[in-house]
C-alpha cells in the first residue's frame, strides 16, 4: 500500500522539512531534496505508523464490541415473569 499526500500536504510537508532542517540542524535544504526525504519516509516508515493505527483502531472497535451486547440488550419476553411474581403475592 502506497500512502500519498494531497498537493496541499505534500507543499506543507516539505516546508516543514525545510524548517526542520534549518533550525535543528543548521542546514539549507532545498525542495528536491526535502521531496525527496518526505518521499523515503512515506514509503519507508508510514507504513509502520499506519498499520500501528489501524491496529489501534480495530482493539478500540474490539473493545466496544465486546461490551455492545450487554450495553445494548434488553431482557426479552419479561411481561409475564413480572406479572407472574406480582399475582402469587396476592
Amino acid at each position: 500500500m502506497t500512502i500519498e499526500l494531497a498537493d496541499d500536504e505534500r507543499k506543507r510537508s516539505i516546508s516543514s522539512i525545510k524548517r526542520y532542517f534549518s533550525e535543528e540542524l543548521d542546514m539549507d535544504v532545498g525542495e528536491l531534496k526535502a521531496g525527496l526525504l518526505l518521499d523515503f519516509m512515506l514509503k519507508e516508515i508510514a507504513p509502520s505508523v499506519y498499520n500501528g493505527a489501524i491496529a489501534d483502531a480495530q482493539a478500540y472497535l474490539r473493545d466496544r464490541l465486546a461490551d455492545l451486547e450487554g450495553a445494548c440488550a434488553a431482557p426479552e419476553f419479561a411481561y409475564w415473569s413480572s406479572t407472574t411474581v406480582k399475582r402469587g403475592s396476592r
